[in-house]
């Protein structure tokens, strides 16, 4: 045996419940360990890869029988649940007639009926929608046009984005550099990337005199202020109110800056309302989304702008055009799989259950309040998080969580929630009660 398949076989025993006999693990699992690299993985030291090999509604299913209830919707993207039958007919449907087609001179019906349907959804005049295949890639985009959009206006220097601490906006090398340096995960790559501006989020009346300092004193460098509305997302799920994003919106137009939203994980409900930007009644100049855009069953994001931003792009000069194309942008499936989402966000109350989840969350994880090494609960949307006092220990929570029958991936100094919005009160209260029981044993033993 090599050593990732003893250290696959180590781990699944880790995750068994102390009374249940180890499962032998299949076949492909032991193989394919040895050639996998896995994401944000130490690969000599392999945390519990778990194999899954089927998943319907919240629920995720082991070759051993067992099944564990998804609280985190696989990086966010599940919010109707796995394998939802509307979602899958669409697919099924569109694979029949056409699964891709290049977007450089050709086009197709489920492609061009999105990017109206999204623009009819989205504030304000965000009217014009480049498609792409990943959130990190909608956001290289976005920064793109941004000192683009200034090239094409004659103006010289305005290349830097001012973002935030506790900001992430991707793995890519441009995004990399508008995440926060000393929180992220990219303190490696210091020195190779395009040095940025960051900033606190102008959250008390002294931060917010800083930010319209930084604006005026640097403004014929800045490109763009980017950030993710209310809820900033794996740099530690920090929120914030609606007045500050509209305090953000209201300093960029005093100094005529470009604003993008980071909506990747915010948009589509998860924060109570279709669009966390609506909360706080204002329109960025350019937003990016992804993850829940095809109900997690296909890859697609997109990066929508302006009508003032893309009409910086129209002359008569091949030169000012976006020169920008993936591959697999507007691939024709998830385009299919796009819209039946958007369907069932039409047709089934999302933002109802959103907000009693929220509820629900709130009560259920109000327990940890208080424990011995538990800075905070927090709770916004379908969005859950219970904050300890150091990082790290990801990997004692994880197999006690999963010995629960939850799957829950705590992350720096992070235990959090983010349920499919289906999620039934009975498996939603298993999740709390779970994460409850294992942060408090946590707290007894380690804090």
């Amino acid at each position: 045996m090599t050593m990732a398949m003893a250290a696959v076989m180590v781990a699944i025993m880790l995750a068994m419940p102390d009374s249940a006999a180890p499962p032998t693990a299949p076949d492909w699992l032991q193989a394919g360990m040895d050639h996998l690299w896995l994401p944000y993985t130490q690969m000599r030291n392999l945390p519990t890869p778990l194999p899954i090999v089927s998943a319907e509604g919240v629920r995720l299913h082991l070759p051993d029988g067992r099944s564990l209830i998804d609280g985190i919707s696989s990086w966010w993207t599940v919010c109707h649940g796995y394998n939802h039958p509307h979602i899958r007919k669409a697919v099924v449907e569109q694979i029949q007639h056409l699964p891709h087609v290049m977007l450089g001179g050709l086009v197709h019906e489920p492609v061009a009926r999105l990017a109206t349907r999204l623009t009819a959804m989205l504030p304000g005049d965000l009217d014009h929608v480049f498609f792409s295949e990943s959130g990190s890639v909608s956001v290289e985009v976005a920064m793109k046009m941004a000192i683009q959009y200034w090239i094409n206006r004659g103006v010289a220097g305005r290349h830097r984005f001012v973002s935030f601490r506790f900001g992430y906006h991707g793995d890519t090398m441009a995004c990399m550099s508008i995440c926060d340096p000393d929180e992220g995960m990219h303190g490696l790559f210091a020195g190779c990337l395009p040095e940025q501006i960051i900033a606190d989020v102008p959250r008390s009346t002294e931060q917010r005199a800083a930010f319209r300092q930084l604006l005026k004193q640097r403004r014929g460098e800045i490109a763009a202020v980017i950030i993710e509305p209310l809820v900033q997302g794996a740099g530690g799920l920090k929120m914030y109110d609606a007045e500050t994003l509209a305090f953000i919106r209201q300093a960029c137009d005093a100094q005529d800056h470009l604003l993008i939203l980071d909506e990747i994980m915010t948009g589509f409900g998860r924060t109570g309302t279709m669009f966390a930007c609506q909360q706080a009644d204002m329109v960025p100049d350019i937003a990016t989304f992804s993850k829940a855009l095809t109900g997690g069953t296909l890859p697609l994001a997109a990066t929508v702008a302006t009508r003032r931003v893309f009409e910086a792009f129209l002359s008569d000069s091949p030169s000012t055009a976006l020169m920008h194309g993936p591959t697999y942008m507007g691939n024709p499936l998830a385009c299919a799989a796009a819209h039946a989402s958007l369907d069932l966000f039409e047709r089934e109350p999302r933002l109802q259950q959103v907000a009693a989840i929220e509820t629900r969350l709130r009560d259920g994880l109000s327990a940890c309040r208080g424990l011995n090494g538990v800075l905070d609960v927090r709770t916004k949307g379908a969005i859950g998080v219970v904050e300890l006092d150091r990082a790290g220990e990801a990997n004692w929570l994880k197999p006690r969580l999963i010995a629960e029958g939850v799957w829950v991936r705590p992350f720096g100094n992070i235990v959090y929630l983010m349920p499919p919005f289906v999620i039934e009160p009975v498996d939603l209260d298993r999740l709390t009660a779970a994460v409850v029981k294992v942060v408090s044993d946590w707290s007894r033993e380690r804090a």
